[in-house]
């Protein structure tokens, strides 16, 4: 164990957890053994709280994009709508107040985009992509790509996680091995890869087996028990920023389907626009 960072692990992969004999029957208890119990539990409750609280993030990420992808347009025509009417009004009243509020309307709305940023990521090696193709030939856009991990998907990922996370190596350089690999865990869970997860599960299982840990002094287990709170208190706040963000909060809202949310969402703002389309023309007759 690095005596230099008190975030080392002290324990091995979980599935390896027992691999300390047995004391044998009458020998007294180590004077460390319930402190190395309690270190322990709390890495695999820390474990449990970061893969709640990745899947979370990945929901939020996920929703947020579609969310744009759809519901963006919508938001854009609005504000265009509502400094339309602004104009309107003021050209009707000229009023300093109405011309000022017309200002700040137009300064609302977003300029139209350049060309590169127009087609991002709509250039293929073929010229356009099969998404701008269609929005220039008038034909039916592909919608978004709905990205949401199977059940399946996030046991895999849970294994995993729970197998093969940094905290439990013994030395930085099996702390690098896990780190890489489960860059490549999370990547392929954030696209919902369940097929690239099975062989994830089992390259893991072929990786190379740990090396024996050695025994914790009392000294670093209570400094790894302080650092596993200390890292607990930081995700906690990160947790709370994501379901206290709008995207979070709107998730929150219907974590089963969040596909009707949106379709919800989606019907009010074409209410919206269809109102502010009303109001227009009244004031440009």
């Amino acid at each position: 164990m690095m005596h230099d960072a008190p975030g080392e692990p002290t324990i091995r992969n979980d599935d390896e957890q027992d691999v300390r004999d047995a004391p044998d029957a009458g020998a007294a208890p180590r004077p460390e053994a319930r402190l190395e119990t309690a270190v322990r539990a709390a890495e695999q409750a820390l474990i449990e709280f970061e893969i709640a609280l990745e899947t979370f993030r990945i929901e939020v990420e996920n929703f947020s994009r579609l969310h744009h992808q759809r519901l963006g347009p919508m938001y854009a025509r609005l504000d265009e709508l509502d400094a339309l009417i602004a104009e309107a009004r003021a050209a009707r009243t000229g009023d300093p107040e109405d011309l000022r509020k017309a200002r700040e309307a137009r300064a609302l709305v977003q300029p139209m985009p350049g060309v590169e940023e127009l087609f991002h990521d709509w250039l293929d090696s073929d010229g356009l992509s099969p998404e701008a193709a269609a929005m220039l030939t008038d034909q039916p856009v592909r919608p978004p790509k709905r990205v949401r991990p199977s059940d399946e998907a996030r046991k895999l990922y849970r294994d995993l996680v729970r197998k093969a996370h940094p905290d439990l190596a013994q030395d930085e350089k099996e702390r690098a091995r896990r780190e890489e690999f489960l860059t490549r865990v999370n990547a392929a869970y954030g696209r919902g890869d369940e097929p690239l997860l099975q062989e994830l599960v089992a390259e893991w299982a072929a990786g190379p087996a740990p090396t024996a840990p050695r025994l914790s002094e009392s000294e670093e287990l209570y400094a790894r028990l302080e650092w596993l709170a200390q890292r607990k208190e930081m995700l906690t706040v990160v947790a709370k920023e994501l379901e206290e963000s709008a995207i979070g909060a709107m998730l929150r809202m219907a974590p089963d389907d969040p596909d009707r949310l949106l379709e919800e969402i989606a019907e009010q703002l074409l209410a919206e626009v269809s109102e502010r389309e009303t109001e227009l023309a009244r004031l440009v007759q």
